[in-house]
Parts: C-alpha cells; sequence; structure tokens
C-alpha cells in the first residue's frame, strides 16, 4: 500500500522536474486526492483535504450532511448513523468522518496519480500558450532533436517543454541539417492540436529576414527603424522596404550597418541570399520606383482601379529592371502590393504613339491622393490641426511655407520645422540605390 510520505515524495520530484511552486504541487495533489474520493464514494462527494509537508501527512475528512432519509450516499448520512458516532446529532448538521490516507485502494491511488498528470499537462499547455500567443514573428533557438520524413522537430533551448516543428514547405532547401545541429529560426503562427499547442517554426518565410535585421539594428529594437514590407524568393534574393521615426536617422544606413556590418551578418545566416534594401513611400509612384532598384525608373503611370503600374526605364536599365527571369519586377510587384509592367522608353513611344514625357505632371500631383493621416512621421495630433484648417491631404499642404504652419493654432516651431523636413522628404527624387544587379531579359511584369 502507497502512503502519505511516499506520495508526498513523489509529488516533490515532479515538482522538481516540472518546475512548478509549492502551492501548485497542493493544488495538483488536493485535486488528485478528490478524484480517488470520487472514485470511492460517487461524484458528489465533499471533503476537506490539509497537507502537512512538514510531518509528511495528509489529513482527509469527509463532509456529510445528516439526513432523515439519504438519497446520495457520498453527500449524506443517515441520522441514525451519526447519532451511533454521537447521540447529539441533529438533523442538518454536517458530520465530518476522518479518513485514513491507507484506506485508499490501489485503484483510487491510481485515479489520484492519473488527475495529477493530468492538470500538470494542462498547465504545461497553459504556459505554452501564454508564452507564445504574442511572440509571432519573434527569432527563437533550439536543436534539431528529430528529422521526420522532411519535418524537422526542434528542441527549445529556452523552453524545452514546448512542441515546436518546422514543416518542409518552411525550410530553406538550399540548406541541410542533421541531428543535434543548433538552429534559429522565426515563430510563423500557434497551431492549436488534441495534444496541445504546436510552434510552427519557418526559415522561408519573409518574417525570418525581418527577425534578422530586428537582432541585428538597434534602431529597430528601440522602434525607430520599421520593416513596412518584405517580399522574398527563398534561397535567392529578398527585397525589404524600410523607414525611419526619427528624421535624423536614415534607415537604409542603419541595416546596412558600418561597412555592411549588419546587413552581411544577415546574409550570412541567410546562407549568401541577396538582399535590397529600399526606402519605403506612402506615395505608390515613388514606392514603385524605389522598389525596382537597382535599376533607375525614368517614370510611372498607375492605373489605380486595376492595381496597375507601368514603368518607363532607358534601355541600358530594361534588363536591371527585370532580373534574371523576372526575379527584380516579380519581387518588386509583391513588395509594392500593385502588378508592374515593365517597358523600355522605345516600346512606350510605340504603344503611346507619342512623346514619352508629354505631359509632364507637376511634382505635387505625384502624392495627390496621399492621406495626411497616412504620412509616416506625422503626428496624429498635427494631422488633426492641419484638417481642422482645411488641409485633408499632402498636395493641400506641399506648396505651403514654415510661416504659414506657424500662423496655425497649435503648430510650435519644431513642429512646423518637423513638417517642412517630411515635404522635403517625400519630395525628393533621390534614395534610389541598393545593392546588386542582374543582366537577362524576362518576363516583364509580374503580380502579387
Amino acid at each position: 500500500m502507497v502512503g502519505s510520505v511516499e506520495i508526498l515524495t513523489a509529488i516533490r520530484e515532479l515538482t522538481n522536474l516540472k518546475q512548478l511552486d509549492r502551492s501548485e504541487l497542493h493544488g495538483l495533489l488536493q485535486d488528485g486526492i478528490h478524484a480517488a474520493l470520487a472514485k470511492k464514494h460517487g461524484p458528489n462527494v465533499q471533503a476537506e483535504v490539509e497537507i502537512d509537508e512538514a510531518n509528511g501527512k495528509i489529513n482527509i475528512v469527509l463532509l456529510k450532511t445528516v439526513s432523515e432519509e439519504v438519497t446520495d450516499p457520498g453527500r449524506e448520512i443517515s441520522l441514525e448513523e451519526a447519532r451511533y458516532e454521537d447521540p447529539d446529532f441533529q438533523v442538518g448538521d454536517l458530520m465530518e468522518i476522518p479518513v485514513d490516507f491507507a484506506e485508499f485502494g490501489r485503484s483510487a491511488v491510481q485515479a489520484a496519480k492519473q488527475r495529477i498528470i493530468q492538470r500538470v499537462r494542462e498547465g504545461e499547455r497553459t504556459k505554452i500558450r501564454d508564452e507564445f500567443s504574442g511572440r509571432v514573428g519573434d527569432l527563437l533557438s533550439g536543436e534539431i532533436q528529430q528529422i521526420e520524413r522532411g519535418k524537422l522537430v526542434v528542441m527549445l533551448n529556452k523552453f524545452r517543454e514546448a512542441e515546436a516543428i518546422m514543416p518542409y514547405r518552411e525550410q530553406n532547401h538550399r540548406e541541410h541539417f542533421h541531428q543535434g545541429d543548433p538552429m534559429r529560426a522565426v515563430l510563423k503562427r500557434v497551431e492549436e492540436t488534441p495534444k496541445g499547442p504546436r510552434l510552427i517554426l519557418s526559415r522561408s518565410d519573409p518574417l525570418f529576414v525581418k527577425a534578422l535585421f530586428r537582432l541585428e539594428v538597434p534602431e529597430m529594437q528601440q522602434g525607430i527603424v520599421d520593416v513596412k514590407a518584405a517580399a522574398r524568393e527563398v534561397g535567392s534574393r529578398t527585397k525589404i522596404a524600410v523607414v525611419s521615426r526619427d528624421d535624423a536617422i536614415d534607415p537604409v544606413g542603419a541595416c546596412v550597418g558600418l561597412k555592411g556590418s549588419r546587413v552581411q551578418a544577415v546574409v550570412n545566416e541567410l546562407n549568401g541570399e541577396r538582399i535590397d534594401i529600399v526606402p519605403w513611400s506612402p506615395d505608390p509612384e515613388r514606392f514603385a520606383k524605389l522598389a525596382l532598384a537597382p535599376a533607375r525608373v525614368a517614370r510611372v503611370f498607375l492605373d489605380p482601379e486595376g492595381k496597375t503600374v507601368q514603368a518607363v526605364v532607358d534601355e541600358d536599365q530594361l534588363s536591371l529592371a527585370i532580373g534574371r527571369n523576372g526575379q527584380n519586377v516579380r519581387l518588386a510587384s509583391e513588395l509594392t502590393g500593385w502588378k508592374i509592367d515593365i517597358y523600355s522608353s522605345r516600346e512606350w513611344m510605340e504603344k503611346s504613339e507619342g512623346p514619352m514625357f508629354a505631359p509632364l505632371p507637376e511634382e505635387s500631383d505625384v502624392a495627390a491622393d496621399v492621406k495626411l493621416s497616412e504620412i509616416e512621421g506625422l503626428p496624429t495630433s498635427t494631422v488633426a490641426v492641419l484638417e481642422e484648417a482645411g488641409y485633408r491631404t499632402l498636395n493641400d499642404i506641399i506648396d505651403l511655407e514654415r510661416d504659414d504652419f506657424l500662423r496655425l493654432p497649435g503648430i510650435a516651431p519644431e513642429e512646423a520645422e518637423r513638417i517642412m523636413s517630411i515635404l522635403n522628404e517625400l519630395t525628393e527624387e533621390g534614395g534610389e540605390d541598393a545593392a546588386g544587379g542582374e543582366s537577362q531579359a524576362a518576363p516583364r511584369s509580374a503580380e502579387k
């Protein structure tokens, strides 16, 4: 027969193994004892369980109501039986019946054990769910525990109880791992299964590239620089669009690092995959130009209804804009969310049957449809002041001077300087460099 001392010793070992605290230990043990009592006395049994861990004792008392007629033996006792113990008992009194732990049979002890194990598992699942449900996009590290038909089973370094896998479709097929190899991956999602939450990891998703940059770029960790969009062909090339919330910090330069040290660290983790870093812009025309880097784009024309961009490039930039097997234009299309068609200047003149650059719109027309609330770096309070004064789009304020802004109530000199800085940045035509280029012609359009 198993005694209370042995049970307490076993539970302590379980507590140390599963990293439970003392209150959890007592709760699990009491729940298990109630399960054992229910198995022996019925599902409605009432009892008090007191755990004296210092003396290695478990005190159990059944609570039964004295009744004239017993309908539930698990909760009631007849007046006759109660008065056999004490003649003073009356109907409605609560009788306390001590239970010796040794009275539990093997089946009852087994029921207590199963309940405790079940509660421990439920607690582990809850911890995993609470720990990782808000960490999608975070970088996790671990060790390859097993390889099952192309799927990698990973034991995480800081949460070994969690079930973490990397399906075949989430792997970079140019990489080869073996059992016991260390690895880093991004948490793509948390799946619910009958056995509890399962972590799905990825090294092929653009989220992985974003997570690596967050690791290498302090400005991203501080929330100053952010990746607004990413497009990737795993193992070959990635494009990311970055933005800065501080005018004094160049987002592209922050990601590249001194002598390319930061971007090179990411490239090394991706086994040489090429990375293009471009500035993000709220204006789709300008963003399309930047996204097609390293090619220089002469003109772009938007079709908002079809969400299509027609980009015109000089003859010597055509193959660079298209990229090998259409990769550059394809990634640019995915990055911007617009279908992009590429034309050489000669093809565009033949297509339009007229001068290529007539009529040339004013620079302010480029962003005529951009709302003030969509401009990066413009505080909500400032947008409210401008809208109150009747200015609702970038085109409304693009020709205003610093003194015009200072005349508005609520615009301080520093805020006026900030607005002018944002306007200057949005109307510049620079910042279109990025690394590397391709040279073979291919299909000239891509769709997200």
